[in-house]
């Protein structure tokens, strides 16, 4: 049998079986996703998913929604093969492809009795947790199998094989240098919840004059930033690239030549090698840029920047605006303490 239908097809089939099993409730569970290079996690997730309920129906997100919460690089398969892909597995009875950027006309429509989710979300942050519960519904959010995630494959594969089979023409190799990895926000701009509108974006005092000392004394200037904000739908790529292009025109006027821009869209339950503590991006800047790892610093204002640089085998300056190392995230020791980016920076060229 079929399982794929088109969602006005899946709302009729389900209309009837509801019909049919008038002796009894039938609970008709429901989640979604993009499921772009399936593994382990979701086989896992929606098998128990299948254990709360008598039909588990899949939305999986066509092709241009994908686009629009991911970035244009996404999705790796095309909305048709991951749709069968999924309703392959056992534990599945129905899927449809729908292009809306949330569930909520799905949910609209029909009516599950359960609506799941997986352990990154809680029930508050879905938009569909009012929708569900206004006609009896139930929300589950089901433990999501910590380590696996499509994002963290594709870094794999990326880490992997990519410069293997990438040709380049390079210009004239990097001259080795320190490198100073700086946090965004919080350490160089003040820090707003998912900043993601330029107009908002404000340099915190001496971070423009604590980054022209530290390019004045050969460290090159790297920012590092954690970008969840983007995994979890709130902004886009585009909305960063926006916020970066304000704090490269204010660098700019102050003669502060930023040398590269690294960033993470990923929530921490992705568990990507590339999301700061873990040292995916300081190992591509190492390799790019010709860094002199030993020598150089990564500051900012969280723990998550000390461990990042314990991590990667340099040293570290944690600075006193944004959180102040106040997040709690991990227990470490930084290697310099200032109470702005300017004053780390003063520390780090006069040793």
């Amino acid at each position: 049998m079929n399982k794929i239908r088109t969602r006005e097809e899946t709302v009729g089939w389900i209309s009837e079986l509801r019909a049919q099993a008038f002796e009894r409730e039938l609970v008709v569970g429901y989640t979604s996703g993009v499921f772009d290079l399936l593994h382990a996690g979701h086989v896992d997730y929606l098998a128990k998913a299948k254990e709360h309920c008598d039909l588990l129906l899949v939305g999986v997100n066509a092709d241009s929604s994908v686009k629009a919460l991911k970035g244009e690089l996404r999705p790796v398969n095309g909305e048709q093969e991951r749709a069968e892909v999924v309703a392959a597995l056992e534990s599945v009875d129905g899927v449809f492809l729908f292009s809306d950027e949330n569930n909520n006309k799905n949910v609209e429509l029909l009516k599950p009795e359960l609506y799941l989710k997986a352990g990154d979300y809680t029930k508050e942050q879905l938009s569909s947790t009012p929708l569900v519960e206004s006609y009896g519904g139930r929300v589950e959010i089901i433990p999501f199998r910590q380590g696996l995630s499509t994002t963290r494959t594709i870094d794999k594969i990326v880490s992997h094989y990519g410069m293997n089979i990438a040709v380049f023409n390079e210009k004239e190799p990097y001259e080795k240098k320190p490198a100073a990895f700086l946090d965004r926000d919080g350490t160089i701009c003040k820090h707003v919840d998912y900043l993601h509108e330029s107009e908002k974006f404000e340099f915190i005092p001496g971070a423009l004059e604590g980054m022209k000392l530290l390019q004045d004394a050969g460290y090159r200037l790297v920012v590092v930033t954690n970008q969840p904000g983007i995994g979890l739908g709130y902004f886009t790529k585009e909305d960063l690239f926006r916020v970066n292009h304000t704090m490269l025109k204010g660098c700019g006027a102050a003669g502060v030549m930023i040398d590269k821009i690294y960033f993470s869209p990923y929530s921490q339950s992705d568990d990507t090698p590339c999301r700061k503590p873990a040292t995916a991006l300081i190992e591509r800047a190492v390799a790019e840029l010709n860094v002199d790892l030993p020598a150089s610093y990564v500051i900012g204002d969280m723990t998550s920047d000390v461990q990042l640089a314990m991590n990667a085998g340099c040293s570290s300056a944690l600075v006193r605006t944004g959180k102040g190392g106040q997040d709690g995230r991990f227990e470490c020791e930084p290697t310099l303490v200032g109470d702005s980016l300017i004053d780390v920076a003063r520390q780090i060229t006069q040793r």
